[in-house]
């Protein structure tokens, strides 16, 4: 999910408070506490301030709202910021100086805005940068400019070595923890948005669907009509009532398969309740019946698993569906082994879980395919039909059932899916909330 260029505009918004602020506490420190011997550098990196906060407003209104423009202008921005922020601070007495750590809310927006190492680059900057300046102070290499308290004696308290190092790496220790936290959580935000859409995505094809689906069984009742009443006038011909016969089978299948598509359309949830997996896996093969050709080989490695907490008839589509791209992924033929087995306390996520393999010895699939097969549209199987919405609902409907759906494949070798559900509740069966 990147956030919206008004990114931009909102820190430059931000930054005239930020001016005026900067002014203020340089008249409040020098005129009224005393604190500040002299203020005449505040008041110029506050002028410095203005002037390119101006030229950022400036700018902004002229150029366009690409990605990289607003990344490359939030970049400047927040590096003149750390500039004008370190210099402030240096004119205070930054090793003593409370408010050394405002660099936190510049790592928050660049962890927020910036995409990749930049967020890092910051972090790396302001050390590098706070560190330095400590160091020349310390050592007298450049004027110190200490903050008079009222406590303080008539001569400035010298500065020391270990309560420096002190707050140096309280410092350091923030604001990278600031830039890790704000990252994480940004990636997080970003993998719960894609999985959103998906969702969406996957809702809208289904609606799209059920309505084909219904225009489908309209005029197919007719045709049903029609064809029985052929049926009626051709009873003394056995091949044209055996052939108007397997016409009204192919048309019962039709039929079945758009209210079928149609009931899985519907608005509802999934039923949650016990659900024996291996009567699934046995269903899921008689229901792909003897159509997987005559060179490929079906191995059962059913173990003794306890029931899951899931839809038998939604885990016997994820499991057909999972087993179709295994036979297509071997059109040379070779073996197709559905296995089920407890993981206990192998599972950290989900202790006590079940796990139900369905394994190919074909192609395999390539490493940059990895992680993308489970999104909506994307197919290797174009040329053949193929939509890609099979694995992205597959993964939907294991989610909505409290599971997770994994994959490990190595070209030439074959290609593992691992659906692993949560053992059932004893007496317990809910039914879930509608995606």
């Amino acid at each position: 999910m990147k956030l919206p260029p008004e990114g931009a505009r909102w820190l430059i918004s931000l930054r005239w408070p930020a001016c005026a602020a900067v002014f203020f506490a340089a008249w409040l420190t020098s005129s009224v506490l005393h604190i500040v011997a002299d203020p005449t550098p505040l008041y110029v990196v506050g002028g410095a301030m203005i002037a390119y906060n101006f030229v950022f407003y400036r700018i902004q209104r002229f150029i366009s709202a690409g990605e990289g423009n607003v990344d490359r202008n939030i970049f400047l921005q927040i590096t003149c910021d750390l500039i004008a922020l370190t210099l402030l601070l240096y004119f205070t007495g930054l090793p003593q100086n409370p408010f050394l750590f405002f660099f936190v809310f510049h790592m928050i927006i660049a962890g927020m805005y910036l995409r990749g190492s930049a967020p890092y680059v910051f972090a790396a900057m302001s050390t590098v940068v706070v560190g330095s300046v400590m160091l020349l102070l310390y050592g007298r290499w450049i004027p110190l400019h200490p903050l008079h308290f009222p406590s303080d004696g008539p001569t400035p308290r010298p500065l020391d070595g270990l309560d420096m190092l002190g707050v140096f790496v309280a410092f350091v220790t923030v604001i990278w923890a600031a830039v890790y936290f704000t990252t994480s959580i940004r990636r997080y935000v970003d993998r719960a948005h894609a999985e959103l859409r998906q969702k969406e995505k996957m809702l809208g094809i289904g609606q799209l669907v059920a309505g084909i689906a219904h225009q489908i069984a309209n005029p197919l009742d007719g045709v049903q009509n029609c064809l029985r009443r052929i049926g009626d006038g051709v009873r003394d011909d056995p091949h044209l009532t055996e052939y108007v016969q397997l016409m009204a089978e192919a048309l019962d299948r039709i039929e079945r398969t758009a209210k079928r598509v149609q009931a899985f359309a519907r608005p509802r949830g999934i039923t949650l309740q016990s659900t024996d997996v291996n009567q699934a896996v046995e269903a899921t093969l008689e229901v792909l019946g003897a159509g997987h050709g005559h060179n490929v080989r079906i191995v059962r490695e059913l173990g003794r698993v306890p029931n899951v907490q899931g839809d038998p008839y939604t885990l016997q589509e994820v499991l057909f569906n999972l087993c179709t791209n295994a036979l297509n992924a071997m059109p040379n033929g070779g073996a197709l082994t559905l296995r089920t087995f407890g993981l206990g306390s192998k599972d950290e996520d989900q202790m006590g879980s079940v796990a139900i393999e369905v394994s190919d010895t074909g192609e395999g699939i390539p490493r940059v395919h990895l992680e993308r097969i489970f999104e909506p549209f994307f197919t290797t199987r174009a040329e053949s039909g193929g939509t890609g919405l099979g694995l992205g609902l597959c993964r939907m409907l294991i989610s909505e059932m409290g599971g997770r759906i994994e994959v490990r494949s190595a070209l030439g070798q074959g290609t593992t899916f691992t659906v692993v559900l949560n053992r059932a509740e004893t007496n317990i069966a809910r039914k879930a909330e509608p995606a």
